[in-house]
């Protein structure tokens, strides 16, 4: 696993140092329901903006599993960086 990946992991959870995995998903949870899509359906009534939104929520939401992934399997690997 790539230095960057990690970095780039830990900036999309807003950390600067290693997590325990009990604040890594209690971060991610936060981050989930932030960006959750549906989200977005009650904050305007024009389409176009409701969409442009939810993607971007969508977009988020594949970043963070994507980040929760990447420092899951940093944490429990033998060689923790």
């Amino acid at each position: 696993m790539a230095q960057e990946d990690i970095v780039r992991a830990l900036h999309t959870f807003g950390l600067t140092e290693k997590p325990t995995h009990e604040q890594l998903e209690s971060r991610r949870k936060e981050l989930l329901a932030t960006w959750h899509p549906h989200r977005y359906a009650n904050l305007t009534n024009n389409p176009r903006k409701y969409m442009q939104m939810y993607k971007k929520g969508e977009a988020m939401t594949k970043e963070i599993e994507s980040a929760f992934q990447i420092l899951s399997v940093w944490l429990t690997s033998p060689e923790q960086s």
